[in-house]
């Protein structure tokens, strides 16, 4: 993703829901008491107190109504004024073990926090915020070990007046949950560093980006490669020495082939100039050799790539024209002979292929449906998800829940960020600059690009059968440093994205990157 001009800018969509991943369970615990009215189907609507829960603080604002997510009925905190209230459910005489609670949320948004807890359960205090949807119900799951036999239930509002959400279907069960890719993009990091770009901790001291991110809990990292990049970077010899210092942080590796000399996106899949007026069978020994070439060149210096993206952004397919998806035969073997490439080089790697359609259910219905039919080879899905872009998060939670059930394959978030704020640190233009293209209940500040991720990983970690593997956020080290912008033909070009990186303006990491510690 770069967008380097605005032509158009998308219209907000109303925020709603979105479906996550869970884990498959480490070890297993069975629950000798079991929770209580998780659906609030016992007492109707109206129920001051449902059955099987207590209430604390301004207990007026809690209450059972019609309006269910399955049943006819739900626990909602709203009042006209603000309020502060906990409805909560103790468990005793459990087996020690890993648990999971599951649960439907809706939430108006504008809480100083709203979330759901799992407390006094032997250890640390496990929260998961509930995400803003002010229409489709979003799943969620939140996962805790219990040592001591018994754990307690927390649903939470600090809110203010007219604040609302709605939680339905709770279920506590033996099981683990959590995502193995908690990770960023970090192509522009050596560039940048090249042309004096500097990156500080949280304390303002300066050091390696790589080990700073590291430091906030990133284990993966994904970098970009162009075949013969303009400005000499993001190519071969930058990925391998990119690579090396990932690996030498312990973080795996994913590459993410452009097969251009430029940004390949949805608008954009141009050949390489070094390919230019080859054949459709040519182009095919193209990739495979320029796959194989930058990968086996990565393993023999000791970093093998643990994931591979075959394309990037591949909406309307890629080497355009011969690989667009109206020759769907011709673009099938583009990515096969990727895929070929890939485990010719390690049987293990990871092949992705990866769409900017997170929220659009029918086309990455049609885009996948279309590419099994044709025998494409491919081991993960990935999704773009930009919130202002890609529609609401219960369009997310669907189409990525389907892609998991539909395609028996892993999913994760290949590209989402958020902005900390909406001034340009320099004279290029954001792509993101005004609030009426923020999405609803996100802020454009550090806390609500903390939340932001925070609840992205929360959709990806509840999304069934232990498919949702992560997310990665794009891009981390892109700050406005002079020459590093959009164009590498154009050293003066800006940079449309500083607002939206994990380094502030100051230089210091900000507190979004703390969802690399979601679970």
């Amino acid at each position: 993703m770069f967008h380097p001009r605005r032509t158009t800018k998308a219209l907000l969509l109303p925020l709603a829901a979105g479906l996550a991943l869970t884990a498959l369970p480490a070890q297993t615990a069975q629950a000798a008491s079991t929770l209580t009215n998780g659906g609030f189907e016992s007492d109707g609507a109206g129920a001051a107190t449902p059955a099987g829960w207590s209430e604390y603080g301004s207990t007026a604002a809690s209450f059972s109504e019609a309006g269910g997510h399955s049943g006819g009925y739900r626990l909602s905190h709203w009042s006209s004024s603000a309020y502060k209230v906990e409805t909560y459910q103790y468990l005793s005489g459990l087996t020690n073990g890993n648990y999971k609670l599951t649960a439907w949320v809706r939430s108006g948004g504008g809480q100083n926090s709203a979330y759901i807890a799992l407390k006094n359960c032997g250890g640390t205090e496990q929260r998961t915020d509930i995400p803003v949807s002010s229409s489709g119900w979003i799943r969620i799951v939140v996962p805790v070990q219990v040592t001591n036999n018994q754990c307690t239930i927390s649903v939470n509002s600090d809110a203010n007046a007219g604040n609302w959400i709605n939680v339905d279907d709770l279920t506590f069960a033996s099981g683990t949950s959590s995502t193995s890719i908690k990770g960023s993009d970090v192509s522009s990091l050596a560039k940048s560093e090249a042309l004096g770009g500097k990156y500080r901790n949280s304390s303002g001291g300066t050091g390696d980006a790589l080990a700073i991110l590291k430091s906030a809990g990133q284990n993966y990292a994904r970098v970009k490669v162009w075949v013969n990049a303009a400005d000499g970077y993001n190519g071969k010899d930058e990925v391998l020495a990119l690579a090396k210092r990932i690996k030498a942080q312990g973080m795996k590796l994913l590459v993410d082939f452009h097969y251009s000399d430029i940004w390949a996106d949805p608008g954009a899949q141009s050949k390489p100039a070094a390919w230019a007026g080859h054949s459709y069978g040519q182009l095919r020994t193209d990739v495979y050799n320029h796959t194989y070439d930058v990968l086996n060149a990565l393993k023999a210096q000791g970093t093998t790539a643990d994931m591979v993206q075959v394309g990037n952004e591949i909406n309307g397919g890629m080497l355009w024209n011969e690989g667009s998806t109206s020759n769907w035969s011709q673009l099938a073997g583009l990515l096969n002979s990727g895929y070929d490439a890939v485990k010719a080089v390690s049987s293990s790697t990871q092949v992705a292929l990866h769409l900017a359609k997170g929220g659009d259910l029918s086309g990455t219905r049609w885009w996948f449906d279309s590419a099994v039919s044709n025998g494409v080879r491919f081991d993960v899905i990935g999704l773009s998800y930009y919130g202002y872009w890609h529609g609401t998060l219960y369009d997310f939670q669907t189409t990525l829940d389907d892609a998991a059930s539909r395609y028996g394959k892993p999913v994760f978030v290949a590209e989402t960020a958020y902005p900390f704020r909406l001034d340009s640190e320099d004279a290029h233009e954001n792509i993101i600059d005004l609030a009426s293209e923020l999405v609803p209940g996100y802020p454009a500040t550090t806390t609500g690009q903390t939340r932001w991720m925070n609840d992205i990983a929360s959709i990806v970690e509840a999304v069934p059968g232990g498919r949702g593997l992560g997310v990665f956020y794009w891009e981390s080290t892109w700050t406005a440093v002079t020459g590093t912008g959009w164009d590498p033909t154009d050293p003066s070009s800006g940079n449309g994205w500083e607002n939206q990186a994990l380094f502030g303006y100051d230089d210091k990491v900000l507190p979004a990157a703390a969802w690399f510690r979601h679970r």
